[in-house]
Parts: C-alpha cells; sequence; structure tokens
C-alpha cells in the first residue's frame, strides 16, 4: 500500500517505478467524483454515480471505502487484489490514510499480509507548494487538503516505511527496492 498527503507525488514516484517494472499491477480505485482531463474510466478510475458505489459498498465489493473531503467517495474492488496477490504479482494500491486503516483491518480478516510505505514531503512548504501547482482543485479544496495533510502527516508512524520523495527518482528507487524484497523478485 502506498499513502501520502495530497500533492505529494505518490503518482509521480509509482509512475517511475511502473515505467522501468511494468509487472507491477496498479489497483485501480472506483470513486465518484467526476474524472479529470486525460482521465479514463476503468484506467485511472472506476467511475461512477454515487448510488451505484453505494450499492456496491453495500454488496461488500470493496475492500475499503473512503468519503474523502465530503467532496466523493472512493474505494477498493476487492476481488481484483485477491486475485493478483494470489499470482504473487507486485500489486500495489495507491490509497489515502483512511483507506490504508481499513485495508490493513481487511487484510488481517483475509489472511493477507500487506507492506505499508508512507510518501512524505521534504517540507509541509513544499507540499504546499506542489498542491497548488497541480492546479487541479479549487482554493477551497486545496485548503481543506493542506488541512488533512498535517493529520496525515502526522500519521506517518503507523506505516512500515516512510519515503522523503525530495527527489523523484531517489524515492522511486526506493520504492521499487521495497516491492522486490516483498514480492521476492
Amino acid at each position: 500500500m502506498l499513502c501520502g498527503p495530497a500533492g505529494v507525488g505518490k503518482g509521480t514516484v509509482l509512475g517511475r517505478v511502473r515505467a522501468q517494472h511494468p509487472e507491477i499491477w496498479l489497483s485501480v480505485s472506483a470513486t465518484t467524483r467526476q474524472p479529470r482531463p486525460g482521465e479514463v474510466d476503468g484506467v485511472n478510475y472506476y467511475f461512477m454515480s454515487e448510488r451505484e458505489f453505494l450499492d456496491r459498498e453495500a454488496r461488500g465489493e470493496f475492500l475499503e471505502t473512503a468519503d474523502v473531503f465530503g467532496l466523493a467517495h472512493y474505494g477498493t474492488p476487492i476481488q481484483p487484489v485477491v486475485e493478483h496477490l494470489e499470482q504473487n504479482v507486485p500489486t500495489v494500491l495507491e490509497i489515502d490514510i483512511q483507506g490504508a486503516r481499513r485495508v490493513k483491518e481487511r487484510a488481517e480478516e483475509l489472511g493477507l499480509d500487506v507492506m505499508t510505505v508512507f510518501i512524505a514531503p521534504p517540507s509541509f512548504e513544499e507540499l504546499k507548494r506542489r498542491l497548488i501547482g497541480r492546479g487541479t482543485e479549487t482554493a477551497e479544496q486545496q485548503a481543506k487538503r493542506l488541512e488533512t495533510a498535517k493529520i496525515e502527516l502526522a500519521a506517518e508512524s503507523e506505516f512500515d516505511v516512510v519515503i522523503v520523495n525530495e527527489v523523484v527518482e531517489d524515492a522511486a528507487a526506493q520504492l521499487w527496492n521495497i516491492i522486490a524484497t516483498e514480492f521476492g523478485l
């Protein structure tokens, strides 16, 4: 599992690793938020209505779900994750703190072994610069994400490994070493 506050560069770091190691399977989450420019249904997320999401949640089809910032629901479909892990395919969930906590609980219930990795910024000011610089949220959403980031940064001790994303290539190399060790590659 890969976690960290919004804007820390989780997707960028993971993208570098996956470019060099395409055998990694990235779990595709479901969400009720609208697609951002360039996002593709079934590739970046499974985009669905709130009703569809809540119906699937009620049927137990998610490994975890979260209501993020009161703006959208997110969830990890359970079946594809279990199938990939059973085949020893390097599997990564890019997930928020709430989701990580729930996945840890569910993994224990299901007898799955999970490694948790927290991507941290070099500083809070750098995180703020990155979040604002990506230009994907309104000023109000940015403020909410930064407040949440303070809470998330305080939770980094809950994770097995913390990687500081100061230089993307270095963070990516660290992440690959963790994945390779975990999956015996």
